[in-house]
């Protein structure tokens, strides 16, 4: 029998290949012989390896959803990080139709579709279940792809690919989204969280409901009670499981062995260390100095004000960490959340210098293009995901992408019931949106204390806190009427152009059905 690899395998191995050099080697390559027999549960498993393009590592999604926030600047140091200028670009709103970090997105997401397609071929017999977690993956990137792009291109299973693609806009395009979601719900598994489920599933579907006035106007966004109510009937579905709770430590949620310690987390896309990763060293490797333990690339920080938001004993600023196979850290130095002052040898406990022999500080103040002789040292270092020790030579690392956890569904509810839905009670967390708030807060995994009123601005700010560089603050400030607002490297009112991103000019060229968006 003649032996074939299918077109989702062949995409997902090529999307792989062209991503970012710093990239690990694509693993876990389908074999013709898999293929050819129409093994689903195989193809299946390309659709999640496909998602890791997209989604891990510091580029594509996570740069337009960070990138372009008050949460991380990747300033030009010198000639260090300059890249034509594409992540100027991100931080100031200047970018266009060419940008490689905005292409590679569109494309990537595109290629999670195709991929979850080609399980749906009838010819490959995907079970029920199996069905329902391709359907769901394709799901989630088109709402990111609706959320960033506004026009989701599409198919049906086994449509030639010579036909072009078919284009849903805004809220048709959200509409299908939900339809396909609820469709699939009652076939997903509960679990695993690095497997489609159902909590993945509804946690998806508040993020529709709580967008939905996003999608209709971006620029002036109303919030219907009956969506809000709908959002706090799903993380009540959610809640009552008793599938989740606080984890031990804030940073177990993302902790190389999160896959057993990071007990809050609902959707993930696993790893596996030494045997096949998407690149989340990137989380560490782009912001560490060359002489820290691991070694970086010294590149992107945070910003002062976004740093203030914390109050000084809130551990999701930084705490000391017990790292897997780790060094001891002698000095209990803080090495994990927002790295600020000196630096040190986490083996010795001696402090480190930077290349010219200088201590190793790093200060405060950043500028979006860095010059003189303070290179190497100026901005906070956010390290979010804790270094996988183990495997972070090989790149094949194993902290499992986080894509939902339990405080965002507990903060949704809380903002769901601030847009006019009814409180209900459920768990242990209280109804009303300022006990909500404050259970994460309070806890000893947080110790943030409790905060004595909540208004949509001071929940902004928490979600801030709880969810940095968990690829949810662009939606949010969209959302929350403050994306185009000036911040401290970008002084003026963005153009409002800039709420969503244009459709890349290569997509244009090749789909007449695509059309550019407004202003670009």
């Amino acid at each position: 029998m003649k032996k074939t690899l299918s077109a989702a395998a062949m995409l997902t191995a090529l999307l792989l290949a062209s991503s970012c050099d710093i990239n690990e080697e694509f693993q876990g390559s389908l074999t013709p012989d898999q293929v050819s027999t129409g093994n689903a549960a195989s193809l299946l498993d390309g659709v999640y390896t496909s998602m890791r393009s997209p989604f891990q590592g510091a580029t594509q999604v996570f740069a337009l959803s960070e990138v372009t926030t008050d949460e991380r600047i990747m300033p030009t140091r010198a000639g260090d990080w300059d890249d034509n200028g594409v992540w100027r670009q991100l931080h100031l709103h200047t970018w266009d139709a060419n940008h490689s970090q905005v292409r590679d997105a569109f494309a990537n997401l595109g290629g999670v579709v195709f991929a979850a397609n080609d399980v749906l071929r009838p010819e490959f017999n995907a079970s029920v279940q199996q069905q329902a977690e391709a359907r769901f993956l394709r799901a989630w990137a088109m709402y990111w792809t609706l959320d960033l792009f506004d026009q989701v291109p599409y198919r049906e299973p086994g449509e030639s690919v010579a036909a072009n693609a078919r284009v849903r806009k805004g809220t048709e395009a959200l509409d299908y989204i939900i339809s396909e979601v609820n469709a699939v719900l009652t076939n997903l598994p509960d679990g695993p969280a690095y497997r489609a489920n159902k909590d993945a599933a509804r946690g998806l579907l508040m993020k529709c409901y709580l967008n939905r006035g996003v999608y209709a106007n971006r620029a002036a966004p109303t919030f219907a009670a009956a969506d809000m109510n709908q959002v706090i009937t799903l993380a009540n579905q959610i809640i009552n499981t008793g599938r989740y709770t606080f984890a031990t430590n804030y940073f177990d949620n993302f902790a190389p062995d999160n896959t057993a310690i990071g007990t809050e987390n609902i959707f993930t896309e696993l790893n596996i260390g030494g045997v096949s990763s998407g690149a989340q060293f990137d989380l560490w490797r782009f912001i560490s100095h060359y002489n820290m333990t691991p070694s970086g690339y010294n590149g992107p920080a945070a910003l002062p004000g976004f740093y203030d938001k914390f109050g000084a004993s809130d551990i999701r600023r930084g705490t000391v960490y017990t790292y897997k196979n780790g060094p001891a850290n002698p000095g209990k130095r803080q090495n994990v959340g927002f790295l600020i002052g000196q630096q040190y040898n986490l083996t010795s406990g001696a402090p480190l210098t930077d290349r010219t022999g200088a201590p190793l500080a790093f200060t405060r103040e950043v500028r979006i293009i860095e010059t003189g002789a303070n290179l190497e040292v100026t901005g906070i270092r956010p390290m979010k995901y804790p270094p996988d020790f183990t495997n972070n030579g090989a790149g094949t690392t194993d902290n499992d992408m986080v894509h939902l956890r339990l405080p965002d569904i507990l903060l949704m509810k809380a903002e769901a019931i601030l847009r006019g839905g009814t409180a209900t009670a459920a768990g242990t967390y209280g109804a009303t949106p300022l006990a909500l708030v404050n259970s994460i807060r309070t806890h000893s995994s947080r110790n943030a204390g409790p905060l004595t009123s909540l208004d949509l601005t001071t929940l902004l700010d928490e979600r801030g806190r709880e969810l940095y560089l968990e690829q949810w603050r662009r939606q949010d400030m969209v959302r929350f009427g403050k994306f185009l607002s000036p911040g401290e490297q970008r002084t003026t009112t963005s153009d409002p152009k800039y709420l969503i991103f244009p459709i890349p000019n290569q997509q244009l060229a090749v789909n007449p059905n695509l059309t550019q968006n407004p202003g670009y």
